[in-house]
Parts: structure tokens; sequence; C-alpha cells
């Protein structure tokens, strides 16, 4: 398997993952030409993209994804409120119907050779969804815009070889910011989005031998710092009940506007 981030942040968030034979992206929150040009950094074009699975249908994560499915006839993926407010987002333009797959959470699907089981989280969306994937024993998740986690979460992450998680915000930073203070509860809320501290708490109930990389994502662009993300998690992990250290495992932040680098398990 093989996953690697195009985009993440708050600004537009699109993440590859693919075996030999089967490609796919979670969300599409960039314009359609930064897709193909990311997608192109890593040896694809938007003619390999076997589906694009969405979250939820904020900006961040959907900006690109009307272009990309026009242009390429890409099937998309999410849940049946998710696609039912998708087909009422006017800037996305026109999608043909016939392109919408519904999933529901805790049921798995394939696509050609990959699995995916997509996971309920907690979010100011229609029916926002997590995705793991498998593939033999290899596994992998994309978890980001959660509020809040709990047994549930914990459990559904348990076990992966290579996982994407949120670490959206750091609390002082955001607290003492320019935003709005609705916009701030909003973001603290439960249905807002994963704080550093919270990230790093839960990378620690999930931890394992077998973990191979970690990555942060979603970061916000004012209310954050990649070094920052980097420091409180692992200061969190090394906090945490368990035999575990930081330095034990490779941990990395996802790029705003960057490509990264392939990960493959």
């Amino acid at each position: 398997m093989r996953l690697c981030s195009i985009a993440s942040g708050s600004s537009g968030n699109c993440i590859y993952t693919g075996t030999e034979s089967t490609h796919v992206l979670i969300d599409a929150g960039i314009s359609g030409k930064r897709v193909e040009a990311g997608l192109a950094q890593i040896g694809l074009t938007g003619h390999d993209i076997d589906g694009i699975l969405v979250t939820h249908e904020h900006s961040d994560h959907i900006s690109g994804l009307g272009v990309l499915c026009r242009r390429y006839h890409t099937p998309i993926y999410a849940t049946r409120r998710t696609l039912g407010a998708l087909m009422q987002t006017g800037s996305l333009g026109k999608i043909d119907p016939s392109l919408l797959v519904e999933v529901e959470a805790d049921e798995s699907f394939t696509i050609k050779d990959l699995t995916v089981n997509p996971m309920h989280i907690s979010h100011d969306a229609a029916d926002p969804v997590a995705y793991r994937f498998s593939y033999g024993k290899k596994r992998a998740a994309i978890c980001t815009d959660l509020g809040v986690y709990n047994e549930y979460t914990v459990e559904c992450l348990k076990g992966m070889d290579v996982l994407l998680l949120e670490a959206n915000h750091d609390v002082n930073m955001l607290q003492v910011g320019s935003y709005p203070y609705p916009l701030k509860q909003r973001i603290l809320g439960k249905r807002g989005h994963l704080s550093n501290e919270n990230a790093g708490r839960l990378l620690g109930r999930v931890l394992h031998d077998d973990l191979k990389k970690v990555v942060l994502g979603h970061l916000s662009k004012e209310n954050n710092l990649p070094e920052l993300a980097y420091e409180t998690v692992r200061l969190e992990i090394e906090l945490a009940d368990n035999p575990y250290h930081a330095q034990d495992f490779c941990i990395e932040v996802a790029r705003r506007s960057d490509v990264s680098e392939i990960i493959e398990f």
C-alpha cells in the first residue's frame, strides 16, 4: 500500500492512498489543477483514480470535486446525507448522479483490491466519516475533522500500519487569536476539531509495536504551527499510560500546500 498527502490543512485537503492496481483520493478540497499536479508528482493522472471518498461536505474537502468528476467521470463515495449535501452545493456545478455511490459507517466495501471501512466522526456536517483501508494484512486510516474521540474511535484506529490523524489547533493560540468568539467555540466544541493535545492523547491510546508511521494533518494556518503540533503530540505520548516513548515512532506533519513523500508499507 501507499499513502501520500497532496494537501492537508484548514484551507484544503486531499489525500491519496492505493495499491499497485487501485488508486483513490480521500477528499478533493483543493482546485482540480492542484490535484492533477499533485498526482503527477507521484506518477499518476486523474484517469488513474478509481474513486474519490468524501469525508463531508465542507468546502476545504470538496472544492475541486465537481471539476474532477466531470473531467474524469470519477465515482464519488460518501454517506447518503453527505451526498445529499453535495448535490445542494451550487459551487460544485453539475454532477452526474450516476457517479454517486452511497456508503455507510461500519459497513466495509471494496474498490477493486482495496477494502474501505468508513467510521463515524463527530463534526458539524451532515453525516461525516473518516476512512480506514486494508489490503491483505496492511492497514491505514485517515481520521480528521473530529471534535472529540471516544472508545469507539480508539477501537476503530487500533492496529493500523499508518495513521493520518488531525492535529488542528493549539488551544492557547486559538483562544488568544483573531477568530470571532462563535468560531472559536465551534472549533473547540464536540463537533469541531481535534487539538494538538487531544491528538496526542488519542494517539497514545492506539500505539502498538507495528505502527510504522504517524502523519499529523489538517493543521490550522492561523492557530497552529507544524513544530508546535509535533512537539505537543510527542509530549502527550511521553505522558501517556503506555510503555512507549515518542522516539519509538516515526511522526511527521503533513504539508499544507506541498505533496508529502510517499509512504510505502
